[in-house]
């Protein structure tokens, strides 16, 4: 039995009050709620940075190469319909699967598309709830089955059917995540982007971190560096 299509980021509605036919794919469109919900609080991030540094030094670890080894899910935890069809899908939903395990479907964005073909087995991801009144991270999920055709592109009733598409040439993929663990904390969009503020500034791991470089994908890559630097943050006291 098919798993029920995933909701992943609306990265796609920029105001919950746009008429039906102004909604675009799940990437294709900004999600202005996000980028208000941003604002950095004022005077948070270099003390983390500083403190970032110092534990890695401590620990003797090196500057890692620009590769992309851990990923950043984006799924919408309220209700949406879309087609009239409910998109949620909370970390809650994904602990109430079997196994704690499900498929990660309707990504229809070329890129984000490329991201999911390119993970690898074991890799983790955050798990970010998107296009809600507080965006951020809320667990570690990890890949448990590699790309393979997205079997919603090809059914009639859900949202995410592509006529176009064909069975012996799938335009689209998905892969299966597993839940692994809750973060120590809720780490709000916005206290990461006070991070990633001042790391512009002064040359830390979030500088160019695709979620505010390409804030409209679903499925965003991460460094080893930024990576660890965001999982830091469960270790602080929230700003």
């Amino acid at each position: 039995m098919p798993w029920p299509s995933r909701k992943r980021d609306k990265g796609a509605v920029a105001d919950k009050k746009e008429p039906d036919a102004k909604i675009a794919k799940t990437e294709e469109t900004s999600n202005k709620e996000e980028e208000k919900s941003a604002k950095p609080p004022a005077g948070s991030s270099k003390s983390g940075w500083k403190n970032w540094k110092k534990k890695e030094s401590e620990s003797g670890g090196e500057e890692s190469k620009i590769t992309y080894c851990h990923w950043l899910l984006k799924s919408e935890p309220e209700s949406r319909l879309e087609k009239g069809v409910d998109v949620k899908f909370s970390v809650d939903d994904l602990k109430a699967q079997p196994n704690q395990t499900t498929c990660w479907d309707g990504v229809r964005n070329y890129q984000a598309r490329n991201f999911l073909r390119s993970m690898k087995l074991g890799q983790q991801a955050f798990f970010y709830h998107s296009n809600c009144k507080e965006p951020g991270i809320v667990a570690l999920v990890k890949i448990v089955k590699e790309a393979y055709p997205d079997h919603t592109q090809f059914d009639q009733k859900d949202p995410h059917y592509d006529s176009t598409s064909r069975k012996e040439n799938p335009k689209w993929s998905m892969v299966d995540v597993q839940f692994v663990r809750m973060t120590k904390r809720f780490i709000p969009l916005s206290e990461i982007k006070a991070h990633h503020l001042a790391h512009k500034a002064d040359g830390g791991p979030l500088k160019d971190m695709m979620l505010f470089t390409r804030q409209r994908l679903s499925i965003q890559p991460l460094t080893k560096e930024e990576f660890d630097f965001v999982l830091s943050l469960e270790e602080e006291k929230p700003h």
